[in-house]
């Protein structure tokens, strides 16, 4: 039986995991936080309940090659990245990038100040290679 969306807020990891397991058959990818798999098992649960996707989507899915390098960030855009457990989001803006309430002139210097080490920051943000 699947899970309602307030079971899965009030679930431990190990019954994340459990849960995980009972809708995908698969083991969960490895380095997902628990907010992370809340949010990932809420949508899965919602959209089979409410029938899946439509066809058309899916086929859409299917079809569309995958991009082999992004596209320019447009002003008004947001990067999300999770690091040790905190989603960090940015907004890209037509003069850099805001994060934290502050301004940033690359993608870097956001990368560093949330790992510590020295980052490229669009790798670190999956915008190139391998993060």
């Amino acid at each position: 039986m699947m899970p309602s969306v307030a079971e899965i807020e009030a679930m431990d990891r190990a019954a994340l995991l459990a849960a995980w397991s009972d809708l995908f058959r698969c083991d969960v990818p490895k380095g997902l936080s628990q907010p992370f798999l809340r949010r990932f098992l809420a949508f899965e649960v919602q959209a089979r309940r409410g029938g899946g996707l439509p066809k058309a989507v899916v086929e859409t899915l299917i079809k569309r090659p995958v991009a082999k390098q992004a596209t320019a960030l447009a002003p008004g855009g947001r990067l999300l990245r999770e690091w040790n457990g905190v989603t960090h989001i940015v907004e890209v803006s037509s003069d850099g990038y805001r994060w934290n309430g502050r301004s940033h002139r690359s993608l870097s210097a956001i990368a560093r100040a949330i790992t510590g080490a020295r980052w490229s920051g669009p790798r670190f943000f999956g915008l190139r290679g391998q993060a």
